[in-house]
């Protein structure tokens, strides 16, 4: 005879609410992640992929391509090992879209903004020439040496730009609030104060009477600037300015003929057609000197002419350059010639960085030193003539 038992009614009905808790927290958190999922769908077309991600993207592409991978299956794998969960979702999305019978240039062209305009020529002159790893490794190398080139910029010009920065933070925290305590002091004098001193502390009085009107001031004027930037006629000013600036204009200017260079080279070695070619050129360089360089190019290039006549008229191109390239049209190779153009001004960029930041660290400390030492000499001058301003001598 078999005996059953059951658990006291007692512990049951405490396990009940316990299960019923655990229930909900789990139905809470499943729907969490379906909204956190829906939210990366919803952001995967416009999502902008940084260039550095794209650059790993591509090598690892190329190499399980160059492994003997199907393309779906390495699609797969990067989907799976990738850590972002937008592009993770952008990478289903091509997939499935290969999958179901589409290219792979065509797939991608959907998300215009996590593959930009060179890596979709590239992967279309990959699949033409039945040689898209290979393609795919030359764009991988572009992309991280651009990468490299702009973290150089980027981490030359952070040092300054904290500098000035924790300047700009410190002088206002003295105007603001360490002179009117001395400006309290001095007002007990009832004498008149050295000009260098008044000055100052008519400053900070303007400051702490104005310093919220002077925050809303400088928020619309940068809003204005990015507003007149953003039109043909400002982003023209703006750019001729940035290359006739006095320190970086140079380093700028170098970067630019290097990315043209580079994006030139690797677009006519990989087998894009010349008009394609100045077309991803133009909207690679980001500047209007270039853009109006490849627009003549192009028409002279369909009406039989050659690329260096055209930069040979040009004045932002340099007259090595246009020698450079007009050699390699002669020998049949143009392609060769932009890359050791690109090089060159790769190192020239290298040394201008260096060379601007061993020249800006003293400037930043003599500025530093004018700034605040002069603040400082400003406000101790009375207490310096403290007998004469007390004595009511002058």
């Amino acid at each position: 005879m078999a005996f059953i038992t059951s658990a006291p009614s007692g512990q049951s009905e405490k396990a009940a609410p316990a299960a019923g808790a655990r229930g909900k927290k789990l139905g809470f958190q499943a729907s969490q992640a379906l909204a956190k999922q829906k939210a990366y769908e919803k952001s995967a077309i416009k999502y902008k992929l940084p260039l550095g991600e794209l650059a790993v993207f591509t090598q690892q592409l190329s190499s399980l391509l160059n492994a003997g991978l199907p393309l779906v299956q390495c699609l797969e794998a990067l989907q799976d090992q990738t850590e972002d969960p937008v592009f993770r979702i952008v990478i289903r999305d091509v997939r499935m879209d290969i999958s179901s019978g589409n290219s792979f240039s065509s797939a991608v062209k959907k998300f215009p903004r996590s593959f930009n305009s060179l890596f979709t020529s590239m992967v279309e002159a990959g699949e033409a020439s039945g040689a898209l790893a290979e393609i795919l490794s030359k764009v991988a190398i572009y992309f991280e040496s651009t990468v490299k080139l702009t973290k150089k910029v980027k981490s030359a010009m952070t040092y300054p730009i904290a500098v000035i920065g924790l300047a700009v933070a410190l002088v206002n925290v003295l105007l603001i609030f360490v002179i009117p305590v001395f400006a309290s002091m001095f007002a007990d004098f009832g004498s008149k104060l050295p000009a260098p001193t008044q000055m100052l502390i008519d400053l900070s009085d303007f400051l702490k009477a104005n310093f919220f009107y002077i925050l809303v001031v400088a928020g619309a004027a940068y809003w204005g600037f990015k507003k007149f930037i953003s039109t043909p006629r400002g982003r023209r000013l703006w750019h001729v300015g940035l290359m006739r600036a006095p320190i970086f204009g140079g380093l700028i200017h170098k970067i630019a003929l290097s990315r043209f260079c580079r994006t030139y080279a690797t677009l006519m070695r990989s087998g894009v057609p010349i008009l394609r070619t100045l077309e991803i050129v133009s909207a690679a360089s980001d500047k209007v000197q270039i853009e109006d360089a490849c627009i003549e190019v192009a028409k002279h290039v369909s009406q039989g002419g050659q690329v260096s006549e055209i930069l040979a008229i040009n004045p932002f191109f340099p007259p090595m350059m246009k020698h450079m390239v007009k050699a390699g049209e002669s020998t049949g190779n143009v392609d060769g010639m932009m890359n050791k153009i690109a090089d060159f001004y790769d190192m020239e960029s290298d040394a201008t960085v260096a060379s601007l930041t061993s020249l800006i660290e003293p400037l930043l400390i003599v500025f530093l030193g004018v700034v605040v030492g002069g603040i400082v000499m400003a406000m101790f001058l009375p207490i310096f003539k403290l007998g004469a301003v007390a004595g009511g001598l002058e």
